[in-house]
């Protein structure tokens, strides 16, 4: 079979009717009047007509994060890279330490919260719950905390884990140990008082509660002071991912490098695909729609799910047409001739080599209920009446047209109907036009 392809699917050329790939009478005329070796001729089929797009797409993990260095040196330095164990490619574990700046680790703990604030004690909230989660998942639970609080067990859990990664943690305040002993001195000066009071000859009940609630005082202080002067955790030496093993993507600098706002990209979750779509291809992909990756580069090939369409002004289109969104979207005028990311969930789970991998995605748009009878576009022509119709070359040599009725298109080719309905079958050959400078022949 000689196949001609004489049309592209595009946006607007997918769906039912064949009449802009129509061949005018006269051409008809000219091509049904040509020698029988000058024309060229395809193969009626019955198959599964399924009409596709294609676009380019890339790999990609579920969350894609940077990691900053946001340490702060001593004063007068700038921020050194002193540590840098990973690399591209390389696996991160929970707890693991993904760089060292000016002395300092940056950590990666499982949590869905990204780290916005210092936590230090007294601190209240779902970061502070996602922290002793992460501690107690590690082997370091703080129970006796109040929930949802950081108190002096989550401070000994935080520092017994910074000691097990082989650093010291940082205190609240830096004179803390200054401070502790102060309040140590006032405790023991209360108790000393409170001793002599009860060993004079005369107690006085009046004098003796107040040496009492003295001593409580100091004994407050010096266990605010050691809140003070034990471990916090700096927002800038954690980073939480909500999966681990994490991956690294890239990293940017090295041993005695200047560090800048970034060092390393990590990504974590589920691998998908993404990929691109054009102003006119954002109106025919819907969710739910069949699409066959193939890596290009290692051969790698393997079906997945249009699960929903990323608009460029950010909302999230799950639903065909003019289905539900979510997200913070402008509406359609709001960047109309943007491209627009296609999500999309394979079927398996993909090798993580492939992750930063390009990848080319056949969108399966529309398919045929069954198989049924299919030609070439530039098979189809309009007759003198009006009426679309085929041309038959028979095997000795006549030829006959065939009024069909155009369905699906789709990838070149047309699904017809002839009327009737027997006077088309598989396997009959039709004319689809004429063979190049006048050589050719008929199968």
């Amino acid at each position: 079979m000689i196949a001609v392809v004489v049309g592209a699917l595009v946006a607007g050329g997918i769906g039912f009717g064949a009449s802009t790939m129509i061949k005018s009478p006269a051409q008809a005329a000219a091509e049904a009047g040509a020698p029988e070796r000058d024309v060229l001729t395809a193969d009626v089929e019955l198959r599964v007509l399924r009409a596709s797009l294609v676009v380019r797409g890339q790999v990609a993990a579920e969350r894609t994060l940077t990691v900053s260095a946001a340490v702060s040196a001593a004063e007068g330095a700038e921020p050194l890279v002193t540590k840098a164990p990973l690399r591209a490619g390389d696996r991160v574990k929970a707890a693991s330490v993904l760089v060292e700046i000016s002395g300092r680790p940056v950590f990666a703990l499982p949590g869905s919260l990204p780290a916005y604030r210092d936590l230090k004690p007294g601190a209240r909230g779902p970061d502070v719950t996602q922290l002793r989660e992460a501690l107690a998942g590690r082997g370091f639970p703080s129970t006796a905390d109040p929930a949802g609080e950081f108190g002096a067990g989550t401070q000994a859990a935080l520092d017994a884990f910074y000691r097990s990664l082989g650093y010291d943690p940082r205190p609240v305040v830096e004179d803390g140990a200054a401070q502790v002993e102060a309040a140590m001195t006032s405790v023991t000066d209360a108790e000393r008082a409170l001793q002599d009071v009860r060993a004079a000859d005369r107690q006085e009940e009046k004098t003796v509660v107040r040496a009492q609630e003295d001593l409580g005082r100091a004994e407050k202080a010096l266990a605010a002071a050691r809140l003070q002067a034990g471990a916090m955790l700096p927002a800038s030496e954690v980073v939480f991912l909500d999966r681990f093993p994490a991956r690294v993507e890239s990293v940017t600098v090295g041993v005695g490098d200047r560090a800048p706002g970034s060092v390393m990209t990590i990504s974590s979750g589920s691998l998908g695909v993404r990929g691109v779509l054009t102003p006119s291809q954002r109106g025919v992909v819907r969710s739910g729609q069949k699409v066959r990756i193939l890596a290009e580069a290692t051969g790698d090939e393997f079906d997945g799910t249009a699960t929903s369409v990323t608009e460029p002004g950010g909302s999230v289109r799950r639903e065909g047409g003019d289905g539900e969104s979510e997200g913070g979207g402008e509406g359609e005028a709001d960047g109309a001739g943007a491209l627009a990311t296609l999500n999309v969930t394979p079927d398996k789970k993909i090798d993580a080599a492939l992750v930063g991998q390009e990848v080319r995605l056949t969108i399966e748009i529309k398919a045929s209920r069954g198989k049924v009878l299919v030609v070439p576009f530039s098979a189809v022509s309009s007759a003198a009446d009006g009426s679309t119709v085929v041309t038959v070359l028979a095997r000795n040599g006549e030829r006959r047209q065939i009024r069909v009725r155009p369905g699906l298109e789709g990838d070149g080719s047309v699904q017809v109907t002839p009327v009737p309905q027997d006077a088309l079958a598989p396997g009959d050959r039709v004319i689809v036009g004429k063979a190049p400078g006048g050589e050719g022949g008929a199968r």
